[in-house]
This record gives C-alpha cells, sequence and structure tokens, in this order.
C-alpha cells in the first residue's frame, strides 16, 4: 500500500515544503503554510494518446457551431468579453449572500432557453432549496439539471452521462476527490478540483463556472495558483447593506479586464443598471460643499460618479486619511499639492469617498478629489451641473487625460452645464460639446480660482 506523508503548502501560492515555515520562499507571504497530508509512492497515470497536432493556419477545429455563448445577461456579457466562451472554465467570486448562485442561475436559464443543457451541482444547498430559489427568481426551466453532491468525481459522471454543455459547481471549497487524503477546501483538495475541471471543460467542450468564497481580506479562499489554472476570474462585489452589485473580472483570457458590470439586489433577483451613470447619480447629495461629480472610464464605458469629500476640524492626535474607492497614496499626494497652494490640511481628519461602491483607480479623478476637499474646507458648495476630471502632477499642473470627448459627452447626456477640465483638451472637444460649458485649467490654482 502506499504510505502517507505529510508535506507542508502555501495557501497563497501552493508552494510546497517538507516543514513549516514562516514565510514562503516562492510568494513571501507569512505564515501562509498549513500541513497536509498526501500518499506517496503512488503509480504514475497512464500516459492518454497522444492530442493531435494542429497548424495555426489550418481551419477552425471543431463542429463550427458558436464559440461564445450569450448568456442574456447583458452586464454579465459585457464583463465575459461577449458571452461564456465553450471549454472555458469561469471562477466566479465573492462575499457570502452578495448575489454569486443568483447571477448564475439567471445566466444558465437564458443559455437553458437557446437549447444548452445546463448541470448545476451544488454542495452548500439540496436540491429543494435551489428549486425554491429558482422558483421565487423566476428562473425554472427543464434543461437546468440539479444535483445535490460534494464528490467531483460523481458530478463529473453525472455531466458526461446527462451531455451538459454548461456545469455549475456551487461551490469549489466543498467539492472533494476520494483520491486524495485532505478535507474539503483544503489548499491539495481545491487546486485538485481545479485541475479536474479544467480538463473536462477542455476535453469535453463544457463551459465551466466555479462559484468560490472570499476570505476577510477579499480574495478568493484557496491557493492563489487556483486563479492561475482558470481561464476567466469574476469578483461579485457590493458594500454593506447597499443593493448595488459591481461585477469585474480581474483575468480573463478571451477579453478585457476593464470592464465592469452593474445590477441591483432586488426581491426578484439580480436586476441589469444599463446606464451606470444615471443610477449612481440617482441619490446625489445637491447644494453640499464636499461633493462634486467625475467621470471615470471602465474599459471603453464612461461613468459618471460622485465624489464626497469631509475636511474635519483641527485635531492634536494623529489626522486621519481614509480614502474609499480611491487610491489613499493620490489622496496624500493631492492633500500635498493642496498645501503648496494655501490650503493647509495636516492638521484635519480628510475623509474621501466615491458614492455607490465604484472604484476609481485612474489619475484622472485627481482633479475632481482635490476639487471636493477645497469645497469641503472652505463650506462652499460647487455648481451641481459641474463636472470635473484631470490628473493633478507633483507641482499642481492639470495633465491631460484620455477619453476626454468621450467623458463630454456622457456628462453632457446626463444634463451637466459645465466642465472643469485640463486646459489641453483643446478647441476640438469644445466643438464636439456644444452645450458644455468648458473651464480649462492649467494649473491647480487656476482651477480653484475658476470655481470662486
Amino acid at each position: 500500500m502506499a504510505r502517507a506523508k505529510t508535506v507542508y503548502l502555501c495557501r497563497s501560492c501552493g508552494h510546497t515544503a517538507t516543514g513549516w515555515l514562516g514565510k514562503c520562499p516562492s510568494c513571501n507571504a507569512w505564515n501562509s503554510f498549513v500541513e497536509e497530508t498526501m500518499s506517496a509512492g503512488a503509480a504514475a497515470p497512464k500516459l492518454r494518446q497522444a492530442a493531435q497536432v494542429v497548424s495555426l493556419g489550418s481551419p477552425p477545429v471543431g463542429d463550427g457551431g458558436e464559440v461564445r455563448m450569450r448568456t442574456g445577461v447583458g452586464e454579465l456579457d459585457r464583463v465575459l468579453g461577449g458571452g461564456l466562451v465553450t471549454g472555458s472554465l469561469t471562477l466566479i467570486g465573492g462575499d457570502p449572500g452578495v448575489g454569486k448562485s443568483t447571477l448564475v442561475l439567471t445566466a444558465v436559464q437564458a443559455l437553458a432557453k437557446k437549447g444548452a443543457r445546463v448541470l448545476y451541482v451544488s454542495g452548500e444547498e439540496s436540491v429543494r432549496q435551489i428549486q425554491l430559489r429558482a422558483e421565487r427568481l423566476g428562473v425554472a426551466h427543464p434543461e437546468i439539471l440539479l444535483l445535490a453532491e460534494t464528490d467531483l468525481d460523481v458530478a463529473i459522471q453525472a455531466a458526461i452521462r446527462e451531455q451538459a454543455r454548461v456545469l455549475v459547481i456551487d461551490s469549489v471549497q466543498t467539492m472533494v476527490r476520494s483520491s486524495v487524503e485532505s478535507a474539503a477546501g483544503s489548499v491539495l483538495q481545491v487546486r485538485e478540483v481545479a485541475t479536474v475541471t479544467m480538463r473536462l471543460a477542455k476535453e469535453r467542450d463544457i463551459a465551466t463556472l466555479l462559484i468560490g468564497h472570499v476570505t476577510k481580506d477579499g480574495a478568493i479562499a484557496g491557493p492563489r495558483a487556483l486563479e492561475h489554472l482558470v481561464d476567466t476570474v469574476l469578483y461579485v462585489e457590493g458594500e454593506g447593506g447597499a443593493s448595488l452589485r459591481v461585477l469585474r473580472a480581474t483575468k480573463n483570457r478571451f477579453g478585457s479586464t476593464g470592464e465592469i458590470g452593474l445590477f441591483e439586489m432586488r426581491t426578484e433577483g439580480l436586476i441589469e443598471v444599463p446606464d451606470a451613470s444615471a443610477r449612481l447619480l440617482k441619490e446625489r447629495a445637491r447644494g453640499a460643499p464636499g461633493t462634486v461629480v467625475t467621470c471615470g472610464i471602465e474599459g471603453s464605458r464612461p461613468i459618471l460618479v460622485e465624489l464626497q469629500a469631509l475636511v474635519g476640524r483641527p485635531t492634536q492626535g494623529n489626522p486621519a486619511r481614509t480614502a474609499v474607492g480611491l487610491d489613499r497614496v493620490r489622496l496624500l499626494m493631492q492633500l500635498a499639492i493642496l498645501g503648496r497652494f494655501g490650503l493647509d490640511l495636516s492638521d484635519r481628519d480628510v475623509f474621501v469617498s466615491a458614492v455607490g461602491g465604484v472604484r476609481l483607480t485612474e489619475p484622472a479623478a485627481d482633479l475632481a478629489v482635490a476639487v471636493a476637499l477645497w469645497s469641503s474646507a472652505r463650506g462652499q458648495a460647487l455648481p451641481d451641473d459641474l463636472v470635473v476630471f484631470g490628473e493633478l502632477g507633483l507641482v499642481g499642473e492639470v495633465r491631460g487625460v484620455g477619453y476626454g470627448e468621450l467623458r463630454l459627452r456622457e456628462a453632457e447626456r446626463h444634463g451637466f452645464r459645465s466642465a472643469l477640465v485640463p486646459a489641453s483638451l483643446g478647441k476640438e472637444a469644445e466643438e464636439s460639446s456644444s452645450r458644455l460649458r468648458l473651464i480649462g485649467a492649467r494649473r491647480l490654482h487656476d482651477a480653484l480660482e475658476g470655481l470662486m
């Protein structure tokens, strides 16, 4: 019989060591090694027959069918790059209750209506529980087959037997393989489940969706190698009790990772929000100091977002510097630039937030953040019909940003009448947005003077 041996695996990257290490030599993570037991001396697997070698210039291999299957959920298709690719392995992560299973059930119903047989394997809920949820969401369909099982081998056999074109596993941390002597959710089991499902997806041309839990740090539980194995990694994000959900791709072999999808959680499930700007500005605080609207770019999509800044009273302790949905390092840079221009906030608490759960990572929000801080510190409200965007340099210059005309058209479409923008946008932007009054600024001082 094969003897079992003890190894230590890194939960972050899957690095294997014979003894416990405080720091992983592969990914430099601290206290990430866990003890696992695996069989040793097992017989090597038999080699399969060599696969056919195909020239890149030859006609496409396969039955010539549809390469992408549109799910019918426009926001999901946008993030996936046009639809679910056959034979792909997609990992969907998110906090408990954020709507991962709801989103997947809605998507597979649209695929089932097009004739694609779907096998939904649940290791957490019973068949009756899934049926009740499907009835509440109105997504029940005879081509969606349910299986409550935690044994991965049984699930794979069922997918092959039923000739499923789409396979859903909910969740990857609950599935086990009997050949692996480890508990469900362990590093060994999660890596084995991902490897076997990837092989199934490629060999049988089955579009496979893996639903995964996330840790308290917001990363998908299991080794980082799990995300390297799959083709696409999607995250469903939500801010606390807010109804807005953001779907974003952190990895996509078949499309861009810059696109986001917006949904609203309601009683009937996740509802698409095709006009993101209108939804994000729906509850906008008007006439209040410290609020301003900026226009960010997510992929090829312009989105109007409300920024809010709050500057507290002078404090004797260490002042707080909090950024929600924004880069904290850039916030510190903007505070230093404002200090050079006469607005010293070094002894005050500063809070800046991008409302609606959206993350603005591009530097085009620099000028809007600085203007919002100036408005809050002076107690002077900005015009409600003003949109602000531009990058700030370290000496206070206002630099141009990409997609300037696209941002202006989005602002004009939602009724804005003035825009504080970099002066480098030029006459072309002014001609393309005839109803917008452009306030061009070359330095931060010019921008602040234009608002007085």
